[in-house]
């Protein structure tokens, strides 16, 4: 995808890619959409997130769709929605940094500079034990806190906003806050404004999404659903990606694993043990997996595995078999 290419690369090798074969993410009719692409849904107060994505899925007449990760049902905002076969890429997305903005409400009064003393100690890495209404073990576990920043204060309610390592339970966040406050304190209201790649400046809520589908379907204008559904490449910015040649493309999708000779550039900033999206030319995603060398390995090595497989993404054949020739 063109946002990809914007990514800072290392050249290791030059190649055309042949244009008889594969597709640029952009250029794939609606109906394939519906099956590799994502909704940047804007969820409502009230249904829980498996109701939204029944939703979707009756609205879109589709089979499949997840989503990337749960909100409680009075948690509204970012909720991307994965169509078909682009569920295969949840994974890489379930890890992705969270971002909130949350409204606490103290049970006490607090004087503003204790507030904004506490909120830089809840920065970092802190300790979290899920509530007791949690669909996840309650034990102990460490959560980042990137970034923590108040916005407003009025009488005994706090506005901020948080960006945080994925699992982190704000609703336990503000608990903790209250009890060091020595006031107590609670989650009052909670939005969510970014996950992975997607943040609000792209968001569509499910009326949106049933409109631009009959508009599709009755009058063949693909124009509006084209700007709510994404192709699923939208979703994997945020990952280090890998370039490859054609010739490879189609042993990944086999099984292998990514050996350097296969491999045209790589993003400076991969290192050994990173989730990594391999890419075709075109900029469709092949398969994700975890990188074995850096990218200045990759770059001065001849031979050797540089990506151990982990989720193939495009399906066999797309690509043609120039691998068993050789």
């Amino acid at each position: 995808m063109r946002e990809g290419l914007e990514k800072e690369f290392l050249i290791r090798d030059e190649e055309e890619t042949d244009p008889s074969y594969g597709k640029r993410p952009e250029d794939r009719s609606v109906g394939e959409l519906l099956r590799y692409g994502v909704v940047n849904l804007d969820k409502p107060s009230g249904p829980t997130s498996h109701e939204v994505v029944t939703w979707v899925k009756r609205i879109l007449e589709i089979e499949r769709a997840g989503h990337t990760g749960t909100l409680d049902p009075k948690v509204t905002g970012v909720f991307p929605v994965l169509l078909g076969s682009a569920t295969k890429i949840v994974r890489a997305l379930l890890n992705s940094p969270k971002g909130y903005i949350c409204l606490m409400r103290l049970h006490g009064n607090v004087k503003e500079e204790r507030l904004r003393e506490i909120f830089s100690q809840f920065e970092g890495r802190i300790y979290q034990r899920p509530p007791l209404k949690s669909s996840v073990r309650r034990r102990l576990r460490i959560r980042e806190i990137y970034k923590i920043s108040l916005k407003e204060i009025e009488d005994r309610d706090v506005l901020f906003e948080v960006e945080c390592e994925a699992g982190t339970y704000i609703r336990k966040l503000c608990h903790d806050m209250g009890e060091v406050l020595l006031v107590g304190a609670h989650m009052a209201e909670l939005r969510r404004i970014k996950s992975g790649p997607f943040t609000e400046e792209e968001l569509y809520n499910l009326q949106d999404l049933k409109d631009a589908y009959v508009i599709w379907k009755e009058e063949g204008d693909e124009s509006i659903i084209r700007k709510v559904i994404k192709p699923m490449e939208k979703a994997l910015i945020h990952l280090p990606w890998i370039i490859i040649k054609d010739s490879a493309v189609d042993a990944v999708c086999h099984g292998a694993d990514l050996a350097i000779p296969g491999i045209l550039k790589v993003e400076r900033t991969i290192k050994p043990g990173m989730t990594v999206g391999i890419f075709t030319l075109k900029g469709e995603v092949v398969a994700i997996g975890k990188s074995l060398k850096s990218a200045d390995e990759v770059i001065n090595e001849d031979r050797g595995i540089a990506v151990d497989i982990e989720r193939v993404i495009m399906p066999r054949g797309t690509y043609p078999k120039i691998w068993r020739k050789s």
